[in-house]
């Protein structure tokens, strides 16, 4: 089912998950009901209203559109990715435990592609209204996802913002997770307006996070 998107429109990006949802009902497995599908969109589409009260990023800060090197391209992730993102995610389940701290309990076996294009529609809709960037990260050719970098808010008094970051386990023994979180760790002080910016589980240990104010 071919979708129609307008550019002003609040709800494309849950539009585009509706008909992607749709699609792969029809196409792949059926086990989506309409009404469903009807609640996770109704749902969503009533949190876009909630106004944020500070804003993430000064409102003419130009928030960079993509970073590459000869290693890898970082852009915006979008639900277009969602095949080669839970390729990646759904092959490093066991290397990913924990990339969001003790208490996070994903990726877990039973995530399906579906549920992984409503998690890649939030990360695409926060994007676009500035209060969280997420990147896929893609092999220079744009054939396979390597990971993931997430630039969020903090509620923590000392820092601007905390970053996660994650390579597919096929990629550890290459080396790409230190050369990926270097990279970023440069492009973040050099590209981004923030001031101190935390690398949870990296530069400061899981414990020591959990007990910052």
């Amino acid at each position: 089912m071919k979708c129609n998107l307008f550019k002003k429109n609040n709800y494309e990006i849950f539009t585009v998950v509706y008909c992607k949802l749709n699609h792969m009902t029809n196409s792949i497995s059926g086990k989506f009901e309409r009404p469903c599908r009807l609640i996770i969109l109704l749902v969503a589409l009533s949190n876009l209203s909630m106004a944020q009260t500070k804003p993430f990023v000064p409102t003419d800060f130009k928030v960079p559109e993509k970073f590459e090197n000869q290693y890898f391209r970082l852009r915006m992730l979008t639900v277009n990715d969602v095949v080669k993102d839970y390729d990646a995610v759904m092959t490093s389940i066991d290397h990913l435990q924990g990339v969001f701290g003790s208490r996070s309990k994903w990726p877990g076996k039973e995530l399906t592609l579906e549920q992984d294009l409503i998690d890649l529609g939030w990360h695409q809709k926060e994007f676009q209204r500035r209060s969280s960037f997420a990147y896929t990260v893609m092999n220079r050719e744009e054939s396979q996802c390597l990971g993931c970098v997430y630039i969020n808010p903090t509620s923590k008094i000392n820092f601007d913002a905390e970053v996660y970051l994650w390579v597919r386990q096929s990629e550890l023994e290459s080396g790409l997770d230190p050369i990926l979180f270097d990279a970023v760790k440069n492009w973040v002080k050099q590209n981004w307006p923030f001031q101190k910016v935390a690398y949870p589980g990296r530069d400061v240990s899981w414990k020591e996070w959990e007990l910052l104010k």
